[in-house]
């Protein structure tokens, strides 16, 4: 099971960066194409509301493969007692 988890954790690590790419390439396809005037800043506007909204997301992503790549989720606590704060 561990395997399975640091196999994923790379599955992570590199699914945020080539989502991050995939969606500049989408957002710069879709503004290009949009009509010239409103249309073309409205477009723009809701294309950088989606990247500011999913970078965040990818860096976590990011962080998270990171860490099951490193190990830190091969012992996981199976109470609150084991828990540490």
């Amino acid at each position: 099971m561990n395997g399975l988890k640091k196999g994923l954790g790379l599955f992570w690590m590199i699914l945020g960066p080539a989502s991050i790419i995939c969606m500049f390439l989408q957002a710069y396809e879709k503004v290009g194409l949009a009509a010239e005037g409103v249309q073309k800043t409205n477009t723009a506007l809701q294309w950088g509301i989606i990247l500011f909204i999913f970078i965040p997301i990818s860096a976590g992503l990011v962080i998270f493969g990171y860490y099951a790549l490193k190990g830190e989720y091969s012992q996981l606590p199976s109470g609150s007692e084991e828990s540490t704060d």
